[in-house]
């Protein structure tokens, strides 16, 4: 029953969050120490997500949650009150700094010394991941600032050495910088060794691509503005514009992505063909269906074989692949509607001449006479999965005359967390279920346990589309496998993508029979790491449950008789 309770109460936390975040949007600020700033604090504190670890505890500052966050906000941060949350502003061409976080494709610009501005095109998920992180950072910056006095009001001598360190501004070695991490351990309430540990992780991307400002300077910078807040009342206050608000309430981005989208394929003349829409990343399909016929050297395709071998030693041949390509159908569109979702397509008709490798099924007499177009799109981001496949399947219109795709299949192929299993194993989706709000949809999965071979793992049941990557807790995703729910990952699309596809249905822009294909590789398993799905790259052991899901998708597609 306790159990059960602590998943009802994280339930109710994801959706008080949402509810404020919400309604913070369409007001157009709120301070972070305000009183609406405390609700996103109070729901956070009681969510306490997987990724946040110590965040509740007030004795020590999370290491872990903030090298986690600030690889994913700009460099910077820490220093600015303002943050302006916008759509696509005309600061491109100005001097104004252009910072994109390593491990987010998010553009935000230093308009001034105090004052940061996050461009947002990819729907209210991007502004739950932004807000889940300044709140995360405040909580930190609130502990760190009750350190930094001693019971009579002053400062304290780690924050002394550090704001001399910072001050200074020099790059520290040997005895001095041992000497600062063991300070700044004290202050921050970690040991030596998790306060190094965490150093060095900043000063790898601080050193390599200017990332951030390092870990001294982080936390110097954390404290010192929260110290003018509570000395000077300048409160750290988030600003959303007018034009998010109208940007996010039409889908602007992604109404320009699928125009531009639908705009090559009646320039390419294509418009008449089946269509199958893959979601995915941009190298599988690619690789796959091209790499074989790409390499010329005959013994390297004796060596190879076995499929997922012959993709591991093909990684490093992708100018190659791709140059093969463009001479058999395959056609590039990069992203340049700000949506920052790229696209290919594939005219499978041109593959007539293409050698595959012996593993994979293709029946190109079926090719000649159906003759059907792959359009792969890269991953969307959280509800902006919803956008996109709503704008893709939506008839667009060219002067008096609707432009209507000839949609056969649609695949999602991507990463998520699994919950009964391990990293590397197979999710499909039999159905999903939105996190935080009560909707659920039935998924009648074209792919099953008897495409794939024995030497992964698959699990079939329903995948929960979690609010964000920020926003998971232990309590609710135990409850989802172990109840009659029998959940068997998370991720953060799929549902989104369903809830378009059943309304392009519902409103017959799509056929009822148009196949769906949902499966998913296991980036981690957050009840046994407590990772979450966000966790990095699977690297090579990925290569096989990636390929194979793909193998699958293809096969599915290019020879429909023989699967």
């Amino acid at each position: 029953m306790e159990e059960t309770t602590r998943a009802h109460k994280a339930r109710l936390a994801i959706r008080t969050f949402k509810i404020v975040a919400d309604a913070l949007f369409l007001r157009g600020n709120y301070t972070l120490g305000g009183k609406s700033g405390q609700a996103l604090e109070d729901a956070l504190r009681t969510l306490s997500p997987e990724i946040y670890g110590t965040m509740n505890d007030p004795k020590s500052i999370e290491l872990k949650g903030l090298e986690y966050i600030l690889d994913r906000l700009p460099r910077g941060i820490e220093e600015c009150h303002r943050l302006v949350l916008t759509a696509k502003e005309a600061l491109a061409a100005t001097s104004v700094e252009k910072i994109q976080p390593p491990k987010r494709r998010r553009i935000s610009y230093r308009v001034s010394e105090n004052e940061m501005c996050f461009v947002i095109t990819r729907g209210s998920s991007e502004i739950y991941d932004i807000l889940t992180h300044m709140t995360f950072l405040y909580i930190e910056a609130k502990k760190l600032h009750d350190r930094l006095r001693n019971d009579s009001g002053n400062p304290t001598k780690e924050w002394k050495e550090l704001e001399k360190i910072v001050g200074l501004g020099a790059d520290l070695s040997g005895k001095d910088l041992d000497r600062a991490i063991w300070s700044l351990s004290v202050l921050l309430g970690r040991t030596y060794h998790e306060t190094k540990e965490t150093y060095e992780y900043f000063e790898k991307s601080r050193t390599k691509s200017n990332t951030n400002n390092g870990l001294l300077s982080i936390v110097y910078n954390l404290g010192k503005r929260l110290e003018d807040e509570r000395e000077n009342h300048d409160m750290v206050t988030v600003f959303f514009t007018p034009s998010l608000i109208d940007v996010m309430l039409h889908q602007l981005y992604c109404k320009r992505w699928a125009a531009s989208i639908k705009n090559a394929i009646w320039n390419f003349g294509l418009q008449n063909r089946p269509f199958h829409i893959i979601s995915a990343n941009m190298h599988s399909v690619l690789n796959l269906l091209y790499g074989y016929g790409a390499v010329k050297d005959e013994q390297k395709k004796k060596d190879s074989e076995e499929l997922y071998n012959f993709i591991q030693d093909m990684t490093d041949e992708a100018g190659l692949i791709k140059d093969y390509a463009e001479k058999h159908g395959f056609y590039e569109l990069p992203d340049k509607s700000g949506a920052q979702i790229d696209c290919q397509l594939i005219d499978t008709a041109m593959l007539e001449s293409v050698d595959f490798h012996p593993a994979i099924a293709v029946d190109k007499d079926y090719l000649l006479n159906e003759k059907p177009v792959l359009l792969i799109m890269d991953y969307a981001f959280g509800t902006q999965a919803f956008s996109a496949m709503d704008e893709l399947l939506r008839p667009g219109e060219d002067d008096d005359s609707q432009r209507m795709l000839n949609v056969h299949s649609i695949s999602v192929m991507g990463k998520a967390g699994i919950l009964p299993g391990k990293k590397g194993d197979i999710m499909l989706a039999t159905a999903h279920v939105l996190e935080g709000v009560p909707h659920t949809y039935i998924v009648e999965n074209d792919l099953s346990r008897e495409d794939f071979d024995d030497s992964v793992n698959v699990y079939v049941g329903p995948i929960v589309a979690v609010l964000g990557t920020s926003l998971q807790n232990r309590d609710i995703l135990e409850k989802f496998m172990t109840t009659s729910w029998k959940a068997v990952g998370l991720e953060m699309e799929g549902g989104h993508y369903q809830r378009a596809i059943d309304a392009a249905i519902i409103r017959g822009h799509i056929s009822k029979d148009v196949k769906m294909r949902y499966a998913y590789y296991a980036s981690d398993n957050p009840l046994k790491s407590g990772q979450t799905l966000a966790s990095g790259a699977l690297g090579r052991e990925g290569i096989r449950p990636t390929y194979m899901i793909t193998k699958a998708i293809l096969e599915k597609i290019l020879s429909p008789d023989n699967t």
